[in-house]
């Protein structure tokens, strides 16, 4: 009840217009740019962006900061020291980090937004900004700024005192927003004769299956097994037990189509202000030089992200320290090699999952002749999400099944009665 209770003051949010703006102009400017970055962050923002709400640039500076804080631990030895040795309170100043950085960088993008949004205008006549200038600017930094901060407070009390990923919910409601439209749009092509009913069908048994088959590939593990030597701690034996080490499939999650898309539309959308062939080739998505690039930049963040989250040498050193070994690798850097070798090999495969997950609209789009997006990095989204949240809620129902478990034992041993010596 905490969670949904959130989520719809999240939802009430998004309608709350910031002042100064023509959201019906807005509205038809952004229908223009339906597949470019503002797309791309409109629909990320739940449609707030292009209703332009005091929640307009919704949780993306979130992520962006943290996702700059998480590369930054690489690159700067004092930041990893205090992820590595830090502990929990190392978590939480690394948090605290992300959150200042979060207030900058909103601040930045809520007054970029506003000087574009005073260039803007329908038919070169009516301006997009009712009354232009410095105070609209300041006001609309402010506002922006103060709404990505609430919406991230928001994802910390879900998270808090609700159940799943706070952060993710809300990217997750904010994409599945549109899905009654979708479904709406749908029937009402089937009403008009426009789509054939043998189509329809197959487009759903389709997708049907393309969700189980996410679902299959984002539990997907390669099992390492691992055996612990016995060995002696004062007088007991410790160790001689197998486990394994899992290593998924898509290690890198939604991170590298996030960031192709983010590059990738980035020359799409200045080729709406410059006329160059080059970007006009990028613009079209079905071109054969924009899906070349997209996978490619899908490969190359997927290898990237991966070393970054996960270090062979660090998981091999910290096994042998503990007298763990993969049987048949020797400790040590054999075992680093060989960890690197099996995610090389991995971090493969799930990089084409992840491309075809991405191209697959495209297709859709242009076959079936649908008006509605489906797959790429919301369908990676939502499956994730809600497995997460399918697991967090189990093993809640599982900790309350055990706290009833023992409540009674422990009222059974209060009524038992000691026995008197004869």
């Amino acid at each position: 009840m905490y969670l949904l209770a959130l989520l719809a003051v999240y939802r009430v949010g998004v309608h709350i217009p910031t002042p100064g703006v023509d959201t019906e102009a807005l509205q038809q400017f952004f229908a223009r740019f339906e597949g470019t970055l503002l797309g791309l962050f409109d629909m990320f923002s739940g449609r707030a962006l292009s209703q332009f709400s005091i929640f307009a640039m919704g949780i993306m500076p979130y992520i962006s900061a943290s996702i700059i804080v998480e590369l930054l631990t690489v690159v700067w030895p004092t930041l990893g020291r205090l992820k590595k040795e830090g502990g929990q309170e190392g978590r939480r100043k690394l948090t605290q980090y992300s959150r200042y950085l979060t207030v900058g960088l909103s601040l930045f993008q809520g007054f970029m937004l506003a000087v574009g949004l005073e260039r803007m205008s329908m038919d070169g006549s009516h301006s997009v900004v009712l009354v232009p200038g410095l105070s609209f600017r300041l006001m609309t930094m402010i506002t922006l700024a103060a709404g990505t901060c609430f919406i991230m407070w928001l994802g910390e009390q879900i998270t808090e005192r609700g159940i799943g990923n706070g952060i993710s919910i809300i990217i997750f409601a904010g994409i599945v927003e549109g899905l009654p439209s979708a479904i709406g749009g749908v029937f009402s092509g089937l009403s008009s004769d426009e789509q054939s009913v043998l189509r329809m069908a197959v487009l759903g048994a389709g997708i049907i299956l393309i969700i189980a088959g996410v679902v299959f590939c984002e539990r997907a593990q390669r099992r390492i097994p691992v055996q612990y030597a016995q060995r002696v701690v004062g007088r007991k034996l410790m160790g001689g037990r197998s486990t394994h080490l899992p290593l998924k499939l898509n290690p890198a999650g939604v991170i590298p189509p996030i960031f192709a898309s983010s590059l990738i539309m980035f020359p799409a959308t200045l080729g709406q202000f410059i006329d160059l062939p080059l970007l006009d080739r990028l613009t079209m998505q079905n071109n054969w030089l924009y899906n070349t690039v997209y996978v490619a930049l899908i490969v190359f963040f997927c290898y990237f992200y991966t070393g970054v989250q996960f270090n062979p040498e660090d998981v091999a050193e910290n096994m042998k320290k503990h007298g763990g070994f993969v049987p048949g690798v020797r400790p040590g850097p054999k075992t680093a090699e060989y960890l690197d070798k099996v995610l090389t090999r991995l971090t493969l495969w799930g990089a084409a999952y992840v491309s075809f997950i991405c191209l697959m609209p495209n297709f859709i789009t242009s076959y079936f002749k649908v008006d509605f997006y489906f797959g790429g990095t919301a369908l990676l989204i939502v499956v994730g999400v809600a497995l997460d949240t399918i697991g967090q809620i189990q093993s809640h129902l599982l900790s309350h099944q055990y706290e009833g478990i023992l409540k009674k034992g422990m009222s059974g041993l209060g009524r038992i009665q000691p026995r008197r010596r004869l």
